[in-house]
């Protein structure tokens, strides 16, 4: 195959797992318990598909430009394609089809189940790398904002925007991302190029996440 990347490349997005269904013999990948992606492997473990998930409008315009590009084996012929591992798509491509076959599978659970899911808050903090996590705060998803640092039984300032005000999933769905909101939401332990540092990664954590 050569798309020998293709393992790695999905294993780097958030809440991903992978398991081998030995029947079909294929190597799944999963967001929130449900495959997006798989690669079909034959009696000498050689792969001779690889399945993602695709919207059905672009699925016909790929099937009309690229001949290794066919309807879903095995798979709804709707709704998933299979990429031949040897032939002509150039990897760029494929990796933009991964992503959205991601985004896809991760867009049809619930705004608040896909919080959950990908383990960030609206605003793009790993909960579980915080220090306070489970001790002095159950978390932002679990306690819908109101955080230990927020005002009393008011959400923060950030998710009452994102989430109870506009109803995002989170902040990467705001064109003015990061905004004024974030700016003047500041722990007062941090410094300013701290603070600027926090944002930044709060940021990028969100793009990787949900672009």
């Amino acid at each position: 195959m050569r798309y020998t990347w293709i393992d790695e490349y999905l294993m780097k997005k958030r809440s991903v797992t992978k398991d081998l269904q030995p029947s079909w013999n294929w190597i799944r990948y999963h967001i929130g318990g449900k495959m997006f992606a798989a690669v079909c492997l034959d009696n000498q473990n050689n792969p001779y598909y690889i399945n993602l998930k695709a919207d059905p409008a672009e699925s016909e315009f790929l099937q009309s430009q690229y001949e290794d590009i066919i309807p879903g084996f095995y798979s709804d012929k709707r709704t998933w394609i299979s990429v031949k591992p040897d032939g002509n798509v150039p990897d760029e491509l494929l990796k933009n089809l991964l992503d959205k076959a991601y985004r896809l599978m991760l867009e049809g659970f619930s705004k608040k189940r896909m919080r959950e899911i990908i383990g960030l808050s609206c605003c793009g903090t790993d909960c579980n790398s915080c220090v306070f996590y489970k001790t002095d705060c159950e978390g932002c998803n679990e306690c819908q904002g109101k955080v230990f640092h927020a005002p009393a039984k008011k959400p923060c300032p950030i998710y009452a925007c994102s989430v109870n005000k506009h109803r995002y999933v989170s902040c990467a769905e705001c064109s003015e991302l990061p905004c004024s909101i974030w700016k003047n939401t500041k722990d007062p332990q941090l410094s300013d190029t701290e603070f600027e540092n926090s944002i930044k990664e709060r940021v990028q954590n969100l793009m990787d996440a949900y672009k």
